[in-house]
């Protein structure tokens, strides 16, 4: 597995925001929109391309564009729904897909409820957004799901990372590259990352 985070000097300024804790819900989800647009500018730039013909209004020419359909933008509910924001202004063509995992807070596992994606996913690849890897245990269970319905082309973006979670999901998914804008210092006893930014969901949508 390729885990980076992404040297940015706008991503970092953007991430003081987010971990602010007097940062209100509405500016806390704008900002997690616009890292959900770095990130996936940066994770998207190797997109494999062709050329078409293109008429400017003074002559034709022959111009890079995507070799294939765009990868599914896929979110883990709830807090993927931020960085889903931000990704689709990079990639507003791209069709949308929803998992949604809970986790358990004693014994920190994920169950899922529900999961709607794309009938085409197997042949996009897809971009899965989850802003969280504490554990790694809800990013694991969506890339299992996402290969389940065939899909062999997945990237992973989050927002701030764990040095456990990235091991376990590296261990559990090897063949998917994960791009970060953050890797911080460890797990707290209740699974929270450190420094982090607490709960991003709750913190996204004022619960």
């Amino acid at each position: 597995m390729t885990f980076s985070v992404c040297d940015h000097a706008l991503l970092r300024h953007r991430m003081a925001v987010l971990r602010d804790r007097a940062t209100p819900s509405d500016t806390f989800r704008e900002t997690l929109a616009a890292i959900g647009a770095i990130l996936a500018s940066e994770t998207l730039r190797d997109l494999p391309e062709t050329t078409a013909e293109v008429a400017t209004p003074l002559e034709v020419m022959a111009h890079p564009v995507l070799a294939g359909p765009a990868p599914a933008l896929v979110a883990v509910l709830r807090a993927g729904l931020g960085l889903l924001e931000g990704a689709r202004r990079v990639l507003p063509e791209a069709p949308i897909g929803h998992i949604g995992l809970v986790r358990d807070e004693t014994t920190l596992q994920p169950s899922g409820y529900m999961a709607r994606l794309p009938p085409d996913i197997a042949a996009r690849g897809a971009l899965l957004l989850d802003p969280m890897l504490a554990t790694g245990g809800s990013a694991i269970a969506a890339a299992a799901q996402l290969k389940a319905a065939g899909t062999t082309r997945i990237r992973f973006l989050c927002v701030v990372a764990a040095p456990e979670g990235v091991a376990n999901f590296a261990a559990a998914h090897p063949d998917i590259p994960v791009l970060a804008a953050a890797l911080d210092r460890q797990l707290d006893a209740r699974g929270f990352i450190l420094p982090g930014l607490g709960d991003a969901g709750d913190r996204c949508f004022g619960t």
